[in-house]
């Protein structure tokens, strides 16, 4: 510690080895399971063969390219090649109606492909090809490796249907998943392919880089810095392909033809007919669209009708309820109509009809046909029925708007004048479909798998103040440079297992996948402080319990988070010295988290899943041995009430409150902080546990209330803190309160 003026140094440890290899350890990259590439026998172009010899040596992958791209293809060579090298059969499972289809491009193009609707029908080593709906009927264990065609699939299917393709080939070594980019911040679907394919589990895939704002059991969104690295980790192992310049090359060829779409606007009776308002409002969401759209069938269906058999040109009529389509198979003569409830024969059927020219309209729902099908034959789609769900919207008008289309698509829209929200929501999630696109954008250093994943600020910078030294840098490494016996208190709050990350750094204790993960870190910690506290003396954690969710945990409960502190301690000799109980409102925290368990509404309709609130804990631990500075008080330094009142074991008069503020070290990006540590609780802890001119170590510093508290009440401070926003104004807080010191001295 130096007087005057804060001064900066960088220094880099010389302590490192089995901490080290752990925090490397925690970057996690997707081990590859395949094998070097054969010679390509398809006639694919040089950017297809770059994506398929990357994912034969992956074994297992994904191929997010969009429509027209050439996936089936891509997707055969990969079959044909792990055939060879396994000597077993390898199955693609598709779509209805896409089978054949695939079968009549493999001849095209030299490559055999069977389709096969009974086990009996394979023999030997090569490529299969069936149907979704008759995957019970195969024995996983005879396939060497598996395709998913249209593998966005994944997330339509029941969860039963999913959780049997994840659990049927989770032992075969080789998977491919094959389907357009998919859809705009649909994060569940990008984790049921990692699923999949073997990379993670959904759950593992959220700890680590999503967080759940209101602990509602589905509510979760990407982490502010935690972008840059999902979309590195998903290019992993996905080819995420929207065009050939991705990966360098040129497009000349993949050029959309331009697409001309009307919206065609129905004018309807919009008396309200509820007896309440004169007119029905505009209300477009899911829940009502549905009730707004039957009203609307009779005028909608008549539009399209009019618009379709005024034309000898084929078309597509996209309906989204069953009424729909049968008035419309009733009121165009030439349409063929396919339901859900035809026989899956029967849907290949007439789906044939119309593909090859047979049938000059088709009428059908995006849920049957709108995933596969390459009907560049049509130009001419018209949607009857609208959806929020911009994937089926999406996948439905690739179906002829892909590469290949030599026409100018027309498109239709027909709509009521009281449904104008839904076309707005759908225009407005192709931006973010087209912002998500550019940041899954795969690249030729992700072909060669240059993840470009690094461990961040390995050097530790040390500013020096009056009684006062901030280092920014990983809190572990930081301790190592501290001298033995040297500390007289640590006092700190850390971060809170998975529940909140504070940066991107991959040595934040906060970046983990679970409390396991967590506590094997923190034990480094617990160590290194161990080393550095006096003997005698004690170390303070500020924690509480965390509230497990049923998305990520399986059920709602409480994690005992506090406990897991104490045992970790105490396996590493410490002592448990004290336990104390920090009260919080209730009702502050209902009105923080939204907790189910704590809402009122919650005790009258079933009172059963009502919970108290989840207090603060400060656990106190004592290093063993003779403390060699005994600490002292008088009456007046610590009168007997107020010692009565810290020696409580539940602290009532707490002000939540009374904290630093901390706004000016927020960045862009962060994720909501919980709020620093209240200072009164720090001012209890060093009152009890620390003498004047003692070292008071933070490894956790934040925003410096440890070290604001410490200086105030005569003491010196080191704190470490990784992230820098937060560095900067811990020592600008360490600075003040120095400065109020003296202040405070003179007057």
């Amino acid at each position: 510690m130096t007087n005057g003026e804060p001064e900066t140094k960088i220094f880099m440890s010389d302590r490192k080895l089995k901490y080290e290899e752990f925090v490397r350890g925690k970057i996690r990259p997707v081990e590859a399971a395949g094998f070097e590439p054969m010679e390509i026998h398809a006639p694919l172009f040089e950017w297809q063969k770059m994506v398929v010899r990357w994912a034969l040596k992956q074994g297992r992958a994904a191929l997010f390219e969009d429509c027209g791209l050439g996936k089936t293809l891509q997707q055969m060579e990969w079959a044909r090649q792990v055939a060879e090298h396994v000597q077993m059969p390898v199955l693609i499972l598709c779509p209805l109606a896409v089978a054949e289809q695939t079968v009549a491009e493999g001849q095209k193009f030299g490559i055999t492909i069977r389709h096969v609707r009974e086990p009996e029908d394979v023999q030997g080593a090569g490529i299969y090809i069936t149907n979704y709906e008759r995957l019970e009927k195969f024995d996983e264990v005879a396939f060497g490796g598996v395709v998913l065609d249209e593998s966005s699939i994944l997330k339509s299917f029941t969860g039963k249907t999913r959780q049997l393709l994840a659990k049927r080939f989770e032992g075969t070594r080789f998977r491919l998943c094959c389907t357009a980019t998919p859809a705009p911040n649909d994060f569940t679907e990008l984790g049921q392919h990692a699923d999949f394919l073997g990379i993670c589990k959904p759950a593992e895939m959220l700890a680590t880089y999503f967080i759940n704002d209101t602990f509602d059991t589905g509510t979760w969104r990407l982490k502010g810095h935690s972008e840059e690295a999902f979309w590195r980790w998903v290019s992993s192992w996905a080819a995420c392909v929207s065009k050939p310049s991705d990966l360098g090359f040129s497009d000349e060829g993949y050029e959309l033809p331009p697409i001309e779409t009307q919206i065609v606007t129905v004018h309807v009776d919009q008396r309200a007919d509820d007896g309440f308002e004169l007119f029905r409002t505009a209300n477009t969401s899911a829940t009502n669209l549905h009730k707004e759209m039957r009203r609307t069938m009779k005028e909608r269906v008549e539009a399209a009708a009019k618009i379709v058999n005024a034309t000898a040109e084929q078309f597509i009529v996209w309906t989204e309820s069953n009424e729909e389509s049968n008035d419309l198979a009733l009121a165009i003569p030439d349409a063929v109509e396919v339901t859900g409830s035809d026989k899956p024969e029967h849907k290949e059927r007439k789906m044939h009809l119309f593909q090859t020219g047979q049938a000059r309209v088709i009428v059908t729902k995006p849920s049957i046909a709108g995933f596969g099908l390459n009907w560049q034959h049509c130009c001419h789609d018209i949607y009857v029925g609208m959806t929020h769900s911009y994937e089926r919207f999406y996948q439905a008008g690739k179906r002829i708007h892909r590469f290949g289309q030599q026409r100018t698509v027309r498109r239709y829209i027909v709509q009521a004048d009281t449904e104008d929200g839904v076309m707005a929501a759908i225009m407005r999630k192709t931006e973010q479909h087209n912002t998500m696109r550019e940041l899954m954008r795969f690249t030729k250093e992700s072909l060669a798998g240059q993840s470009n994943i690094t461990i961040m600020n390995t050097e530790i910078k040390q500013r020096i103040g009056d009684n006062w030294t901030m280092y920014h840098g990983d809190c572990v490494r930081v301790a190592k440079t501290l001298a033995d016996n040297s500390v007289g208190m640590a006092v700190f709050s850390p971060p809170f297992a998975d529940l909140f990350t504070y940066s991107s750094d991959v040595q934040d204790m906060g970046n983990c996948k679970d409390m396991e993960g967590f506590m094997e870190q923190f034990g480094y910690l617990i160590d290194e402080l161990m080393r550095i506290t006096m003997p005698g003396r004690e170390c303070a954690v500020h924690c509480c319990d965390l509230l497990a969710t049923k998305w990520k945990d399986g059920d709602i409960e409480f994690k005992d988070f506090s406990g897991a502190i104490a045992s970790a301690f105490r396996d590493r000799g410490w002592l448990l010295h004290s336990r104390v109980c920090i009260w919080k409102d209730p009702v502050t925290e209902m009105q923080r988290t939204k907790a189910h368990g704590l809402l009122y509404k919650t005790l009258r309709t079933d009172s059963s899943k009502s919970r108290v609130g989840s207090a603060d804990y400060l656990l106190v631990f004592r290093k063993p041995g003779v403390n060699p500075k005994p600490i002292t008080h008088t009456v007046e330094s610590l009168p007997l009430g107020r010692w009565q009142e810290l020696a409580s074991p539940v602290w009532m008069t707490v002000d939540q409150g009374r904290v630093l503020n901390g706004r000016e070290a927020s960045e862009s990006k962060d994720e909501r902080h919980i709020c620093p540590l209240q200072l009164d609780v720090i001012e209890r802890a060093l009152t009890l546990w620390s003498a004047e001119d003692d070292v008071i170590f933070s490894p956790f510093a934040g925003i410096g209330s440890e070290g604001y508290c410490a200086l105030q009440m005569g003491r010196r401070f080191i704190g470490a803190e990784l992230k820098e926003s937060y560095f900067k104004t811990a020592c600008e807080n360490l600075a003040n309160a120095t400065r109020q010191g003296v202040l405070f001295e003179m007057l």
